[in-house]
């Protein structure tokens, strides 16, 4: 079996938000002081390369079964910098696996991006940009939160737009929904100047929306009648990636263009979570959750708040 050649011809594109993976030095103009080996979580070099490690062993298992391969792409949240994100792929499972990295550092204040892992041997990157989606605060003033990241490439010879997102979050102080309701609107905007130059293009838009994909933002807005969610039946059937007070929530989602499900020489197959049970919490009152790195101030040891999720494509060439 050949780098090229996967098992099938099959391939996995998936999203994972890492959950604050930070470096442990303070980075000026940037709120990222809790994460420093003085700050309030006492992130230090053991804790960081402990979470690194945990990433890795991860990443390096989704979609395997179905493919033989690691994943072809990975679109990640919550990374620092593009020194974290070469420290990951550094570590034994990701090790030259002929990872390349797509990341524009971003406009967020905690200093959290998102970015595009692509293997080399069966993705080849025409082109990429940081697409900045400008949103208010309640109080007028402007929330300087995540860029979208948009990559162009051909997988396996097939030209395939990718967008990134971690959107906005949810606030207990107020109802935030207009600020993804904006950025699903930046995403369609974004896909009307790609049709100026591919006409029906096939797009994959993945990310961390910090809504359900019943909600309005990607129901309504977001999910037009050229896309199809697979998520949103998982959803209905009672899974998740992430619990907020005791209740499961799918805001990781990858949503494709629907002339992937009925393509002749490249097709969508199936979507997934990846909640191996390696990644929950295996006792206690979170049970079953994400193993996580933090719970508030005190140090759990896990991989993520978030499982990833992913989907399998089918190169029909022969």
């Amino acid at each position: 079996m050949t780098e090229d050649k996967e098992k099938h011809n099959l391939y996995s594109i998936a999203f994972y938000n890492l959950e604050n993976l930070f470096d442990i030095t303070d980075t000026d103009k940037v709120l990222d002081r809790d994460y420093t080996p003085t700050g309030r979580n006492k992130w230090n070099k053991k804790r960081y390369e402990r979470k690194l490690n945990l990433l890795s062993k991860a990443i390096s298992q989704i979609g395997v079964n179905e493919t033989g391969f690691l994943p072809a792409i990975i679109g990640v949240a919550e990374v620092e910098n593009r020194n974290v994100i070469n420290d990951l792929l550094d570590k034994n499972e990701l090790k030259d696996k002929g990872y390349e990295i797509v990341h524009f550092d971003s406009p967020d204040e905690r200093g959290v991006d998102v970015a595009f892992l692509y293997r080399k041997a069966v993705f080849e990157l025409i082109s990429s940009e940081s697409i900045t989606l400008l949103v208010d605060n309640f109080d007028g003033v402007r929330d300087q939160t995540r860029d979208i990241l948009l990559v162009k490439g051909k997988l396996q010879g097939k030209l395939i737009h990718f967008f990134v997102n971690h959107w906005p979050s949810r606030r207990e102080d107020g109802d935030t929904q207009y600020k993804r309701v904006q950025a699903a609107a930046l995403v369609h905007e974004t896909i009307e100047k790609i049709k100026l130059e591919t006409p029906n293009p096939t797009i994959v838009i993945m990310g961390d929306f910090n809504d359900d994909p019943t909600n309005t933002s990607i129901k309504q807005h977001l999910v037009t009648e050229d896309f199809y969610n697979p998520y949103e039946s998982i959803f209905d059937k009672g899974f998740g990636t992430s619990t907020y007070r005791r209740q499961w929530h799918l805001f990781d989602q990858i949503i494709v263009s629907k002339n992937l499900l009925d393509a002749t020489e490249f097709t969508f197959k199936e979507a997934h979570i990846f909640d191996e049970e390696f990644l929950k919490e295996w006792k206690g009152k979170h049970k079953g959750r994400p193993f996580r790195t933090y719970i508030g101030p005190w140090f759990q040891g896990g991989y993520s708040d978030h499982f990833p999720v992913y989907i399998i494509v089918k190169n029909n060439k022969p």
